[in-house]
């Protein structure tokens, strides 16, 4: 894995500038990272990070409308993004190389200095979004949404990022400025710049341009909710064409020592179509189409969970199945192959971003903002060093009884919905 060495400086105001140069491409990549989320938020106030992320495209002092500041973007050639996550969130550009040094005000405005105009036609849009996962009488029925709820219950980690329907009509200009004026510093965001460019030249840029960023202080994200004591089990009826299953565990945290077995073990779980989960229940078995397994780490927590779509009637074969996948591996542990194919597939993977400006700049920047491994080659080196013993160990470690949360979303008939929970209050790797 040939090194891209990165540059990176501290400014007055405590922002972190990361340059990655990287000659002979033709794209450049700009981003932001902060932290914020729905982690750092009240149930009251709950969606104000992701309402601020809409309301940054609603312009700036010198483009006074959404329109002038998306159209200023794209007369430079890119087209500004920005996503809200649990515990952070993220504004970026990937744009020519000769179009950086303009475009680069126009960034640094949207990120300190936007206007907040049209709050009440962001909020309609914000709505829409928050109904997509609500059925008719206003219920949740996002699978991935119930599951943190049923995991979490009242912390803050359970929380949707766009928030409900009450907390969204309560919002306004305060909120939105308080939370801004808050999360938007210094000391908590990291700038990344990734392509063909000069790092002293571009620093200083940065530094004329975010000169304005106040410093503030890194915001402390909430301590993590104590240890789930008992399978956790949530069923909500939803006249889809099929059910919606979530098998989820309590994971290691991204500062945990286990967390890069656990990573090595969700790759063996699910990184392609011939690893155990796709392997058993769709090739094998035929139960369902579509089958996934993920593992999100958080700051003094995670989740590992599994997903599958199937016919309502399937829904026990197919939670009897994901239990017993999970089950086998916490007995057996990973084959040698297994391992060596986990581990060769992330060091590509890793690999594949240093031909990808933006993805070299969303990894910097993440890795920066949340203080784990920052390279890729740290990284990998931390994957390299997993045994088979430590994922089967770290197995044996999330998939306890104690541990299991299971959600079901679809039309089940008493006796389908009793199998499903039973199997998941039953669950156990003995």
């Amino acid at each position: 894995m040939p090194p891209i060495e990165p540059s990176r400086t501290t400014l007055p105001n405590g922002l972190t500038v990361i340059c990655l140069p990287t000659p002979g491409m033709h794209t450049t990549a700009l981003t932001l990272h902060v932290r914020v989320g729905s982690r750092f938020e009240s149930r009251e106030l709950n969606g104000v990070s992701h309402f601020l992320e809409h309301m940054l495209f609603r312009g700036t002092p010198a483009l006074r409308s959404a329109h002038d500041q998306a159209l200023a973007f794209e007369r430079l050639g890119g087209t500004l993004y920005a996503a809200t996550h649990t515990d952070f969130g993220i504004l970026s550009l990937t744009l020519p190389p000769e179009t950086l040094e303009a475009a680069l005000p126009l960034f640094a405005d949207v990120a300190t200095r936007p206007i907040f105009t049209d709050i009440e036609v962001e909020r309609a849009i914000i709505r829409e979004e928050i109904l997509e996962s609500l059925d008719e009488s206003g219920h949740q029925i996002d699978p991935d949404n119930l599951s943190r709820a049923l995991i979490y219950g009242d912390h803050s980690l359970g929380f949707p990022i766009t928030g409900s329907l009450q907390s969204l009509a309560r919002l306004d200009h305060r909120h939105l400025r308080e939370h801004h004026a808050t999360h938007y510093t210094g000391r908590n965001c990291v700038l990344c710049v990734a392509g063909p460019i000069d790092p002293s030249a571009f620093t200083a840029l940065a530094a004329t341009h975010f000169a304005s960023m106040p410093q503030g202080e890194r915001v402390e994200a909430s301590l993590a909710p104590r240890a789930q004591k008992q399978p956790r089990f949530r069923y909500v009826e939803n006249s889809m064409s099929q059910t919606d299953l979530r098998l989820a565990f309590r994971a290691p945290g991204e500062h945990d020592p286990d967390e890069p077995a656990a990573e090595v073990l969700v790759r063996v779980l699910d990184d392609g179509m011939s690893t155990r989960l796709y392997a058993r229940v769709c090739d094998e078995l035929g139960l369902c189409y579509d089958v996934s397994a993920d593992f999100e780490t958080l700051e003094g927590d995670g989740v590992l969970d599994l997903a599958a779509v199937v016919q309502h009637e399937r829904a026990p074969v197919v939670m009897k199945e994901l239990c017993g996948v999970v089950a086998q591996l916490a007995h057996e542990g990973p084959t040698d192959d297994e391992l060596d194919k986990a581990k060769a597939r992330h060091g590509w993977e890793l690999q594949g971003i240093l031909d990808d400006p933006t993805g070299l700049a969303e990894f910097h920047g993440l890795a920066t903002l949340a203080r784990i491994s920052d390279t890729p080659a740290a990284r990998h080196a931390e994957i390299l060093a997993v045994t088979a013993d430590q994922v089967r160990e770290v197995a044996r470690k999330i998939f306890r009884p104690e541990n299991v949360s299971g959600v079901a979303v679809g039309m089940l008939d008493p006796h389908l919905r009793r199998d499903v929970e039973q199997l998941v209050r039953s669950f156990s790797i003995r």
